[in-house]
């Protein structure tokens, strides 16, 4: 195909998705260099966000373009053969062994961990946030904290355990509020540093340890922001882990990003750069992971909760890059633009999901109530 059929094709699909090539709306896409065209058109979606890190393109507001690409479903429209391959990696391997599960602890949560308390708030958590009454990140990232706790009813003495603590947000939080004792697991070497000493005095254990490898005894579990990692090839094995560490009367909360579609659910150019070897599991797949091993008490889904949590780290990052500029660079700035807001605008028009699921094993006597907040 020639460029100028690249050209033709391309403007033709933005024009579909009301994006005008070099238009005046604040959504419309300015062409810097007209290779744009050809490595969007052969890659798609990997294409189009690597050549936005190359600065082939810029448009001013990246959020609202993207709401309209994934509206118009570009995204299931142009998959060139580098995706295809991509989906067809993930059918066959199971790229979420101990050895590779490693690999997005490496490549994205051991960065600076001073940058992340920049873009993530006092808080340091790195999960939707629960905004149904609040009026910042921080309140909003608070209220999703006492939820969590309130749904698994923690009570003080509890033994919690959480897989994929992340910085520790929630564990500071539980042993805090609530007097429970926890367990934290990560195989993040930078998180694990920042949630010891932020959990410093408290009833808090911080492992370095893969979820394969728990044992031990719990009366609550929970797993925020984990569970993307975990693989469509272990769900299975993830849930019979979690049901053997929890006791019979116990509850385990499980948050996570979903898809509303089963399949290989993972963007190639967020594999590749942001979130190695992650994908998104399906209400379906959930329901069959689950099946044996725990009963479902509740599903609360907000993902729409997600948009203004994004924006919101987007703002803090974008007011804190002269502190980290020096040392990351242009190219990493517009990978992590790309990132935020092509994530805001997926769930702005909810083609990512947002579930905590409340688990029991063998189902809550009198039934399950989720509080009301």
């Amino acid at each position: 195909m020639k460029v100028r059929s690249f050209k033709t094709a391309a403007t033709e699909l933005l024009r579909q998705a009301g994006v005008t090539v070099d238009g005046p709306e604040p959504w419309d896409i300015q062409v810097n260099d007209e290779h744009f065209y050809s490595r969007g058109m052969l890659n798609g979606a990997l294409g189009l966000g690597e050549t936005y890190m190359d600065g082939l393109w810029d448009v001013a507001r990246l959020d609202d373009m993207i709401a309209r690409l994934l509206d118009a479903r570009l995204n299931y429209r142009v998959r060139p053969w580098v995706v295809r391959l991509g989906e067809l990696r993930m059918r066959l391997a199971n790229l979420q062994t101990p050895d590779r599960a490693v690999e997005v602890a490496e490549i994205h949560y051991n960065l600076n961990n001073t940058f992340y308390r920049a873009m993530l708030g006092k808080t340091m958590a790195y999960s939707c946030g629960y905004w149904k009454n609040a009026d910042s990140l921080d309140e909003a990232q608070h209220h999703k904290l006492e939820l969590i706790c309130q749904k698994l009813g923690l009570e003080p003495g509890m033994r919690v355990l959480d897989i994929g603590c992340g910085w520790g947000s929630f564990a500071r939080y539980a042993a805090e509020r609530h007097g429970v004792d926890v367990v934290g697991i990560n195989i993040s070497t930078e998180q694990i540093e920042f949630a010891q000493e932020h959990c410093k005095g408290l009833p808090v254990e911080i492992r370095w340890q893969d979820y394969r490898d728990v044992k031990g005894s719990f009366d609550r579990i929970v797993s925020v922001g984990m569970f993307e990692h975990v693989g469509h090839k272990n769900y299975r094995q993830f849930m019979e882990i979690a049901r053997q560490c929890l006791k019979p009367d116990g509850l385990f909360l499980l948050h996570t990003i979903g898809s509303p579609t089963t399949g290989v659910n993972s963007d190639p150019w967020m594999e590749k750069y942001i979130f190695p070897n992650s994908e998104l599991p399906s209400l379906r797949q959930m329901s069959r992971a689950c099946e044996g091993h725990f009963v479902v008490e509740d599903i609360h889904s907000f993902g729409a909760d997600y948009d203004p949590t994004l924006m919101a780290w987007f703002e803090n990052f974008k007011a804190a890059w002269p502190r980290f500029e020096a040392e990351f660079g242009e190219r990493f700035y517009r990978m992590w633009k790309y990132y935020l807001l092509a994530c805001a605008a997926s769930f702005r028009v909810r083609q990512m999901q947002v579930w905590q699921f409340v688990l029991s094993p063998h189902g809550v006597v009198r039934g399950y109530r989720r509080p009301d907040m």
